[in-house]
């Protein structure tokens, strides 16, 4: 009796093994089938956008140098400060330079030189006129002369003690204070007091004593790849987003587009710049990094759809999957050719052939075995 039972057990064991391998071994040999993604086309608006990237400048910089070589003896402005045109921002202490010192002592000379000889013409002129020897027309040239060579010879002495001193006690001249030429905000004052500066000329730039802006009056500048430049136009409204300033628009107006371009990268960029409309209680600073956005086409009220939807046909037709009827273990769709408008690079407006109760096939999300 053990042994009709035993043999029995083994049978049912052996048995169960079999239809659990031949189980498996079907479920292994049917296909899969693939599960998606089920999408609905929304209603929105699709706008097609041009970013330029950039940074904010003042409008107008004006950077200070001094007008006679020297050394900075006292810096009376710090960055920041709001100077009005013709405040004081450094004092020098002069450097006498060897050849305008050689130029105006020479100038002195000559002058001396001819002040004394038309001095004594004029005194024999004079004395000459009052003894009824000369006419008075004679004696008014001969008075002109002297006057003239007075003149220069003031004229040379106050340009020797300009030379020397940067200054003259006889004239508003004093080339020794360094003064604001524009009204506005100090950005930068590049030098210590101590430094050794030197004035711009024909052969050096100068030294740059102070930065002066006007911050009240900014604009976005940056360059534009010559595939967009021509869906621009000037007075185009801009939005402007700045980095450092997060999520904070600043509108501006595109003021400026050059009409010469520059190679860089292998391409050509166009440089455009836009007047900035920034609230007052807004804290920019120059050199901020910045992008401009410029909407150069906008739909409204449309149905649109995600771009990765889509299937782009050869012919050149445009198409989607369109569900049909679906469950949790099948999906069935069927392939529409629709006519696609304006697109933003991630949705794209559907012209015709779908409506918003439409269900399109999106991503594949997993599989399942028919």
């Amino acid at each position: 009796m053990k042994k009709v039972i035993v043999r029995t057990f083994v049978f049912l064991l052996v048995g169960a093994v079999l239809v659990s391998t031949f189980w498996f071994l079907w479920e292994s040999s049917r296909p899969e089938i693939p599960s998606f993604e089920v999408i609905s086309p929304q209603p929105g608006n699709i706008e097609n956008v041009v970013t330029i990237t950039g940074n904010i400048e003042p409008r107008n910089l004006t950077k200070i140098k001094p007008e006679i070589p020297g050394i900075v003896s006292r810096i009376s402005r710090k960055n920041g400060d709001y100077v009005r045109q013709g405040d004081v921002i450094a004092t020098l202490r002069t450097i006498p330079d060897a050849g305008q010192m050689s130029v105006a002592e020479s100038r002195l000379r000559t002058a001396t030189i001819s002040w004394r000889q038309i001095t004594a013409h004029y005194h024999r002129q004079k004395e000459l006129f009052e003894n009824h020897v000369i006419s008075r027309n004679d004696f008014e040239v001969a008075e002109a002369t002297y006057q003239k060579a007075l003149e220069e010879l003031s004229s040379s002495q106050e340009a020797l003690e300009i030379a020397s001193t940067g200054s003259s006690r006889g004239s508003s001249v004093n080339n020794t204070h360094i003064r604001a030429n524009a009204s506005g905000k100090i950005l930068d004052i590049p030098v210590k007091e101590g430094d050794r500066v030197i004035q711009s000329n024909v052969f050096f730039d100068g030294t740059t004593i102070a930065v002066i802006a006007d911050m009240n009056d900014l604009i976005f500048k940056g360059t534009i790849d010559e595939t967009d430049v021509g869906k621009i136009f000037v007075n185009m409204p801009v939005s402007i987003s700045v980095g450092a300033i997060p999520n904070q628009l600043i509108e501006g107006i595109l003021e400026h587009i050059s009409l010469q371009g520059t190679r860089r990268d292998g391409s050509v960029v166009y440089e455009v710049e836009a007047a900035l409309k920034a609230p007052e209680d807004m804290l920019i600073r120059a050199d901020y990094s910045a992008n401009a956005n410029i909407i150069v086409e906008k739909a409204t009220n449309v149905i649109q759809i995600p771009e990765s939807v889509i299937e782009f046909n050869r012919n050149g037709t445009t198409s989607v999957y369109i569900l049909t009827s679906g469950d949790a273990s099948r999906q069935t769709f069927v392939r529409k050719q629709i006519t696609l408008g304006l697109s933003d690079g991630n949705y794209v407006e559907v012209i015709e052939g779908l409506m918003l109760n439409d269900k399109i096939r999106g991503a594949e999300i997993g599989n399942h075995n028919r």
